[in-house]
């Protein structure tokens, strides 16, 4: 009897498995036959949605978007860009239907071009929420933004990194689809593609093939997880091939993550490629070597649609003692200065950058501490856009810079 029992256990994990590998063929399937680039010269008006999201999410949000319209004041009046707010994506909404992207929030946000979309709550364990999937996850998933790409500067430490993290496969496109075998046993999945690997890994490549990037490293733990992290570097060596002009080589994500702190190494990386787990915990580390995953932003890049979003969390504990309003907006605006370059606003990107320098490293005229000792969100963005205003902008941040290059 017991035998059967377990038969039927094994039988059961079988036929999940192979719904799960049905997918994933077909998934491959579609990334065989993927459009062009989008070509935002191309698009008017480009709709920017903005979402949201939970905890603090709303409102740095808002202060965000109001930097975005300031600076595209006159192309939203020439009707060339065009702002698009969507609701619904709150965990409260999402719990209610149960689904991690409402239908009608994903068909609000299939209408969009770009999206600046505020921190969202995951549910854990012991949570009064059902156990819905990640909504971040989600969108990468239906939106395909297989590129989640975080740059991180710490010019007195000669740092300058970009690091491409896969967003759409990995340990988390099946993270909630693992399976309970039993009392005992539990079972996840990871997924490397041929496909995925290569789009990610060419996309690393590429970039630093134009901004003069002499460096790619690729990160895996192929030595103990061969078949998926195998692959992944097998691409990669492959790629390589064809920019004999970088220099690449490859790291395990455990001494990677170490090595991140060597500051003899860490200035000698530049352009960095990692599967989706390696690339979340590498990515906030470097976050928080630059000052805190509340100073970075972060782009999720697919051929058709784009993501810019904070890297850290709703903060609802910043909401129960009522300090929304002291959150601070810096990782949202510098989400926006991503999305202005995307979509071919270069100047106002880089001015958003420099003025963000400015205000948060140079002057520090207005403070943020999360708390009412100091500045709301809401005055912190007003001093930005007031820093964009001045005519001698560039002039002091390049004075800026030479202080810091001493």
């Amino acid at each position: 009897m017991g035998n059967d029992a377990t038969d039927e256990k094994i039988e059961l994990a079988k036929n999940h498995f192979g719904r799960l590998l049905k997918e994933q063929l077909e998934r491959v399937k579609k990334m065989k036959t993927q459009q062009e680039w989008i070509n935002y010269e191309d698009v008017n008006p480009i709709r920017i949605g903005v979402i949201g999201g939970d905890g603090i999410g709303p409102y740095i949000c808002e202060h965000a978007k109001n930097i975005l319209l300031f600076l595209l004041r006159e192309e939203a009046e020439k009707k060339k860009v065009e702002f698009v707010d969507i609701n619904g994506l709150t965990i409260e909404n999402r719990a209610k239907q149960n689904k991690a992207i409402p239908d009608d929030v994903l068909k609000e946000i299939k209408k969009c071009h770009v999206i600046l979309k505020g921190p969202t709550t995951t549910p854990k364990e012991g949570d009064p929420w059902p156990n819905i999937e990640s909504a971040n996850v989600a969108i990468r998933r239906e939106l395909d933004l297989f590129a989640n790409v975080r740059p991180v500067r710490i010019p007195e430490k000669n740092i300058d990194w970009v690091f491409f993290r896969e967003n759409t496969e990995g340990a988390y496109i099946l993270g909630s689809k693992g399976i309970d075998v039993d009392e005992d046993l539990s079972v996840d999945f990871k997924v490397i593609t041929e496909q995925g690997a290569e789009r990610i890994i060419r996309m690393a490549f590429e970039y630093a093939k134009k901004n003069k990037r002499k460096r790619v490293t690729v990160v895996t733990k192929a030595n103990v997880i061969k078949s998926t992290d195998g692959r992944f570097l097998r691409v990669a060596a492959k790629i390589a091939e064809e920019y004999p002009s970088i220099n690449w080589d490859s790291w395990f994500i455990d001494i990677m993550a170490a090595k991140l702190l060597d500051a003899e190494r860490a200035s000698q990386f530049e352009v960095i490629v990692l599967p989706n787990l390696y690339g979340d915990i590498c990515t906030d580390e470097a976050a928080q070597i630059q000052g805190g995953v509340g100073t970075a932003g972060s782009a999720n890049i697919g051929k058709c649609f784009a993501v810019f979003e904070p890297i850290h969390g709703s903060a609802p504990r910043m909401v129960e003692e009522g300090r929304a309003e002291y959150a601070d907006p810096s990782s949202a605006i510098k989400a926006a200065a991503m999305l202005l370059e995307h979509i071919g606003y270069n100047e106002h990107s880089e001015k958003l950058s420099m003025a963000l320098d400015i205000c948060a490293e140079y002057e520090q005229k207005v403070r943020v501490t999360g708390r009412s000792s100091g500045a709301t969100g809401k005055e912190y963005a007003a001093y930005i856009m007031e820093t964009l205003k001045r005519p001698d902008l560039k002039e002091i941040w390049e004075g800026y810079q030479k202080t810091r290059n001493r």
